[in-house]
């Protein structure tokens, strides 16, 4: 079997294959080569392709949808952070757009087997583990991995199929009892957010193992490889914070010495934005739980992954890959819990079980905070005392989700749903945009991230958001000015005016490395900008593309999910931040810095909606070439 047996094409395998489990069938397809230049890959090809397929109102939890793994056009080729694949869906948790990401050796792998794309739909009669091995693929029975963790699912895979070498995601008990934040797992790895792992489990697929042979074609080898060169050097002269963190260094849990200080770490449930305890845990984690940097696919320099355990006690618990920004400050700073132990155990459950710990984390936080204020008495909460920082109860809830057991079946739900079956007004306390749980990051902040997190397409997304964070008080440009992004040194990060034209052009140019299949890690600090990307895809491919065409198949992506959610229902009123997040914080450094109030929210959307070309009263794209 060789690749390009379609066309003359490069930097893409040019077939997408296609599984329908109700009716056991499997096919393969020619990629749509218009479409590629337009899309590209990643996200961009997998919303056109959702966009197109899926009807508007469809049940996230029903044969109907669809879950589409997609690469990149980079994924799997050397370059510079090109160990990434993406998952699209209609999530359940939100009801709208759904995406999940993660970094390993399963998308290269995929593209070896001479796919860029592969698309799951209908539902298997029984729980089933699809195999991939180039052009051989079953679909095959899998009772055995029932109820199994996902680290156990993945021994059992590789067990069975006598090879080490396939890579396997899977999901775990979470995503079986469909719980509506569950993910798919990699190994230690998370495509997490949104719910992947519950639209797996609604399809009765609980594995997918994939193998490959061949090689991505590449129009002008040795000019990719000069560019290539050129990016690892850049990433690799990254400099860190001034608080100390960089990727290899202190992984993303270093940024908790940063987040703190700068009033970006969400703290009891997005009651203040800074705890003073930031550089504490951070210092207990590096020296009781760290063991060493790790890679997430083979030739990443900047080893953010962090293998980590805790040694004896309560928690003890084996080493493993995970402990990373988010979910320590959702196990910790989320729940007022000063155990970093427990954290770090808490994390490792929720990747056992195949659930998202930002949302497990939120929606923890939302309970405590029910419980504070009279919402869930004792007795509803299963005997549980609910206080706030109560490691012993925060791990039980994570099993509680997990197994939808007790008041863990209403937390299973994600907080939207969990407040309106609770009542009492708790929908205040439930922190979420488009119903995507808080990450942890505050907007603020900066004020960039009050427009990035109501307009992102997914809800309260941290990887959405971050471009407004760097941008705003980390101050980095992204290479953008060149394209008329104002100098960040020159911006107040608590400023709301004029920001929303900077909001359009960073989320523009921040959604590339996930259409394009490579780590967003590698474009900060100003390392890869838009320039190098246009390079890369133009010696990959063979077309001739620089950074302004590059920026316009974002927007035009962008566009595009705003559209698959403005299908489902979405307008403007959805794009507002929680009452709470727009307010003083109750406590902690930021207490009486008025500045960081955010005092106009709809003239920034206002002004971000004109940047974009969307109404200003609704918040829909107006009629454009797509």
């Amino acid at each position: 079997m060789r690749f390009n047996s379609y066309v003359h094409l490069f930097g893409y395998t040019g077939k997408l294959l296609r599984i329908d489990l109700s009716k056991e069938k499997v096919s393969v397809e020619e990629i749509n080569h218009e479409l590629l230049r337009k899309f590209m890959g990643g996200v961009g090809y997998g919303a056109k392709l959702l966009y197109d397929e899926l009807p508007a109102g469809v049940d996230p939890l029903g044969p109907e949808n669809k879950i589409v793994f997609t690469t990149g056009p980079l994924t799997g080729t050397g370059a510079p952070g090109s160990g990434f694949f993406e998952v699209c869906f209609k999530s359940p948790l939100t009801g709208v757009w759904g995406e999940s990401r993660s970094g390993g050796e399963w998308g290269k792998a995929l593209r070896k087997a001479e796919y860029d794309f592969l698309v799951i739909e209908g539902k298997a009669k029984e729980p089933s583990c699809l195999v991939i091995h180039d052009n051989k693929v079953k679909i095959m029975p899998a009772e055995k991995l029932a109820g199994k963790t996902t680290s156990q699912k993945d021994k059992i895979v590789k067990e069975d199929l006598k090879d080490e070498d396939f890579e396997v995601v899977t999901i775990g008990p979470g995503g079986e009892n469909l719980v509506r934040f569950a993910n798919v797992m990699l190994g230690g790895r998370a495509a997490g957010r949104c719910g992947a792992g519950a639209v797996m489990g609604s399809k009765n697929l609980l594995a997918i193992a994939v193998k490959g042979s061949g090689d991505i074609p590449i129009a002008n080898p040795d000019g990719f490889s000069a560019v290539c060169k050129e990016g690892y050097q850049k990433a690799l002269a990254q400099t860190p914070t001034e608080e100390g963190m960089s990727f290899t260094e202190t992984g993303t849990p270093g940024y908790m010495m940063t987040a703190d200080p700068k009033g970006d770490w969400p703290t009891k449930n997005s009651r203040s934005n800074s705890w003073g305890k930031g550089k504490e845990f951070y210092d207990r984690f590096k020296s009781s739980n760290f063991v060493k940097p790790n890679p997430c696919y083979r030739g990443c320099v900047l080893r953010c992954g962090r293998i980590v355990k805790v040694e004896s006690g309560k928690w003890q618990t084996p080493q493993h890959e995970g402990a990373e920004y988010e979910t320590i400050s959702a196990f910790t700073a989320f729940v007022m819990n000063e155990d970093v132990d427990a954290a770090v155990h808490a994390g490792y459950l929720c990747n056992e079980y195949g659930i998202d710990t930002i949302s497990a984390g939120a929606t923890i936080a939302f309970a405590m905070d029910c419980y504070e204020n009279g919402f869930i008495s004792k007795e509803e909460a299963d005997g549980l005392d609910l206080t706030w920082g109560n490691a012993e109860t925060m791990v039980e809830l994570v099993k509680k989700i997990a197994n939808r057991d007790g008041i863990g079946h209403i937390l299973s739900e994600g907080v939207r749903r969990a407040s309106q079956k609770i009542g009492k007004g708790s929908d205040k306390l439930a922190i979420h945009v488009k119903g995507l749980e808080t990450a942890a990051h505050d907007a603020r902040s900066g004020k960039l991230q009050a427009i990035t997190y109501g307009t992102g397409n997914r809800g309260m997304c941290h990887t959405h958001a971050a471009e407004g964070i760097v941008y705003d008080h980390v101050k980095m440009d992204l290479g953008l000015i060149p394209y008329g992004i104002p100098d960040p040194h020159t911006i107040d990060r608590f400023a709301e005016e004029n920001k929303g034209k900077i909001a359009k052009m960073l989320q523009d140019f921040e959604i590339l490395p996930d259409i394009l299949g490579i780590c967003r890690f590698y474009t900060y600090f100003n390392a890869l900008d838009v320039g190098d990307l246009a390079k890369m895809i133009s010696s990959l491919t063979g077309w001739d593309i620089d950074g302004g065409e590059l920026l316009a198949v974002g927007e035009r992506v962008y566009n595009l999910q705003r559209m698959f959610n403005v299908r489902e229902g979405i307008r403007k009123s959805d794009d507002m931040l929680p009452e709470r997040c727009l307010k003083l914080p109750e406590f902690g450094k930021y207490a009486s810095v008025k500045e960081c109030e955010i005092k106009d929210q709809v003239r920034m959307l206002e002004e971000y909606y004109e940047a974009r070309g969307w109404d200003k009263e609704t918040g829909v794209p107006l009629e454009r070439e797509t």
